[in-house]
């Protein structure tokens, strides 16, 4: 098989969560494997800077400010998109996340609503616009950024879970849906990847000890690992890949 198959050579991506962490090194990614690549996130600021990294590849970048928990702005994302490079062939559903951990018992509906607002019906919203452009155009790819979460419950963070659980089979549903025209749909469940987002907990020498001692390989993963299997899912090296999770874990759900 060529090498020429994992090139994004002409293709179009959008990354939501895309001003920093997994989101950010995936823009890049694509864009050094040729992609022209739209980047969405809720800073201004840091996307302005990392559209200036992504042209400096010598492919083209979109900033738009979006929050994703709005419909209206995922939709106006996947227009701008579109009416600037002509069309959408990848979509990476990154922006995600939790910033809080709380036992079922002390679980405020609040904080539930809010995690899957940002988890679950960003996806749905994402996936769904972009789907319909994708049939339009005759195929592309989908990714989605869930978590090991989503495949064990974790304490503390049954919210979160449930919100990672629903998108991986979220992604298998809409695989067989949309299998026929062209449209792929796969999930890619990182472990404890080091972010700015769980600093602190690498920074605590008890904190972090717990979480490599869960881990196989003894170590935090890297964001940049999981580029690669971004790059594969988008790529034609994919092209009779769909439905299915890809885990980047370092052995820990094994």
């Amino acid at each position: 098989m060529s090498l020429e198959r994992f090139s994004l050579q002409g293709k179009v991506a959008v990354v939501t969560g895309a001003s920093r962490g997994i989101g950010r090194a995936i823009a890049v990614g694509f864009a050094q494997a040729g992609a022209d690549v739209a980047v969405a996130a809720r800073s201004a600021p840091d996307l302005d800077a990392l559209v200036d990294e992504i042209e400096g590849t010598g492919t083209r970048g979109l900033a738009v400010p979006t929050d994703v928990t709005e419909r209206a702005q995922i939709e106006a994302l996947i227009d701008r998109t579109v009416s600037t490079f002509g069309g959408i062939d990848i979509l990476v559903n990154n922006a995600g996340g939790t910033r809080f951990m709380a036992p079922i018992v002390a679980l405020r509906p609040e904080g539930w609503d809010k995690a899957m607002r940002l988890n679950l019906d960003s996806v749905f919203h994402a996936t769904q616009l972009a789907a319909q452009r994708m049939v339009e155009r005759g195929g592309g790819s989908i990714i989605q950024v869930s978590s090991i979460a989503g495949l064990e419950g974790a304490q503390g963070l049954s919210f979160y879970s449930a919100a990672k659980g629903g998108v991986r089979l979220l992604s298998q549903a809409v695989a067989k849906e949309l299998a026929t025209s062209k449209v792929r749909v796969n999930s890619i469940a990182p472990g404890w990847v080091a972010t700015d987002l769980n600093a602190n907990m690498r920074q605590d020498e008890a904190s972090d000890r717990f979480i490599t001692d869960m881990i196989p390989m003894g170590r935090w993963g890297d964001v940049d690992e999981i580029v690669g299997a971004a790059i594969f899912l988008a790529s034609d090296a994919a092209s009779f890949v769909t439905g299915t999770t890809l885990v980047v874990d370092g052995g820990q759900t094994a």
